[in-house]
């Protein structure tokens, strides 16, 4: 089978929708799985109605209302008939949220989380498998929740992958056409799970993985992997070919066009991965295959932002040695801090840190029981991959730099 992911840019609207069925004319949807995300900005509007059922009940009722009529335009303009099945369908899909809403006792944010966050990428699959079937195309929607294996780490759940290859295995019949959810999974108590934060890529990878898939491609805005996210960068330019490995790191370093988790399965069992665009199909876009040098090789340039720089040195001045080492990651790990970037001398450590779950307060508070901490906010990472001597020069011209990096192939600044 060929597993196709569309993210939410790409089925933002009715446009968009209508966009996707004739990437599937061009390129055709024989033997076809095809992971959605949700639509647009869907997932961020729902974060936000999060936050309002857990300070600010009032205002959630209205939030909700926000996302139902988004998607009800959507359908307005992609559907004919007002008495559509799709328009009841998706109805009930609110409905159940509304129940989970009213019903939780949980106080667990992250538990709260998956379940709402999820309703995303069921009612845009939903609203799409209907439209391709109007269209002549015979769509199966596909519960990814039902195929996905997880453990109960909430927002970031682990896949269980024999039990997960074996429901893919049983579901997915090869000579058929589905449409599934990217983000999604469940645990034992089948409890919907996400995969982290623009998982839809890992997605496609793990359905690509169970079925021995021929290859994957990622369908985006942009021509295909480019050295710079042009949302930050004014010059890019296109990756026409690139390695599992340098995409491993590019990805690792935060590359936002390919999710870090999806390039391990492919690479594993040397499924090609292709990155083009849904805007023009018949463009070669990217291919991410084994053993092919960086073309062009010029500097990759990466950039984290809202990240917080840490700088630990002893209350004594004693050396920073190994057991302190291994304590300070024990509190990383305890606050579920990500790690972007470590630096440290005799008698002192340096990381550069991204607080996901809102937990850096406490972090400093402890670490400020046995160290002298000094704490950074809001600073941006900067990654160039193939570094040049002069690769830095304009960065260095528009900010401060505070911590600098340098391996054989990579250049990090730290700055603000």
């Amino acid at each position: 089978m060929r597993i196709f992911k569309f993210g939410g840019a790409s089925v933002k609207d009715a446009e968009g929708i209508h966009n996707m069925y004739r990437v599937l004319e061009q390129t055709g949807h024989a033997q076809t799985l095809i992971v959605v995300s949700a639509m647009g900005k869907t997932t961020n509007a729902f974060e936000k109605l999060i936050e309002a059922y857990f300070d600010d009940a009032k205002q959630m009722e209205s939030q909700l209302n926000e996302i139902v009529d988004y998607h009800l335009g959507i359908m307005n303009e992609t559907f004919d008939h007002p008495k559509h099945d799709v328009f009841d369908q998706v109805k009930q899909r609110f409905d159940r949220l509304r129940t989970f809403l009213k019903n939780n006792k949980s106080p667990h944010y992250s538990f709260v989380y998956d379940q709402v966050v999820s309703t995303g990428e069921l009612v845009s699959t939903t609203i799409i498998t209907h439209f391709l079937n109007e269209k002549g195309i015979a769509a199966n929607w596909l519960d990814a929740r039902e195929c996905i294996q997880t453990d109960t780490s909430y927002r970031d759940a682990n896949v269980d992958w024999a039990r997960t290859e074996k429901a893919i295995r049983e579901k997915v019949n090869p000579d058929q056409f589905y449409i599934t959810q990217g983000f999604i999974g469940s645990d034992d108590n089948n409890f919907t799970t996400t995969l982290g934060r623009e998982g839809s890529d890992y997605t496609a990878a793990i359905f690509a993985y169970c079925l021995n898939g021929s290859y994957v491609t990622i369908w985006k805005d942009v021509p295909g992997v480019l050295n710079a996210d042009p949302r930050h960068f004014e010059s890019t330019q296109l990756l026409h070919h690139i390695s599992y490995q340098e995409a491993i790191e590019l990805a690792f370093y935060g590359a936002s066009v390919i999710h870090p988790k999806t390039l391990q399965p492919l690479q594993r069992k040397e499924i090609p991965l292709h990155v083009k665009s849904f805007i023009n199909p018949k463009d070669e876009g990217t291919k991410v295959s084994k053993g092919v040098a960086i073309d062009p090789h010029i500097p990759c340039y990466i950039v984290k932002n809202n990240l917080a720089l840490i700088k630990l040195s002893s209350l004594d001045f004693s050396f920073i040695i190994e057991k302190n080492i291994s304590d300070i990651f024990a509190m990383l790990h305890k606050y579920k801090m990500k790690v972007d970037l470590i630096q440290n001398s005799a008698i002192s450590f340096s990381v550069c840190v991204f607080d996901k779950f809102g937990k850096i307060e406490e972090l400093l508070n402890e670490l400020r029981g046995r160290f002298q901490v000094d704490h950074k906010p809001n600073v941006s990472l900067y990654t160039i991959r193939h570094f040049q001597p002069e690769s830095a020069t304009f960065l260095l011209r528009k900010h401060e730099l505070l911590l600098e990096q340098r391996t054989q192939e990579t250049m990090q600044l730290v700055m603000r």
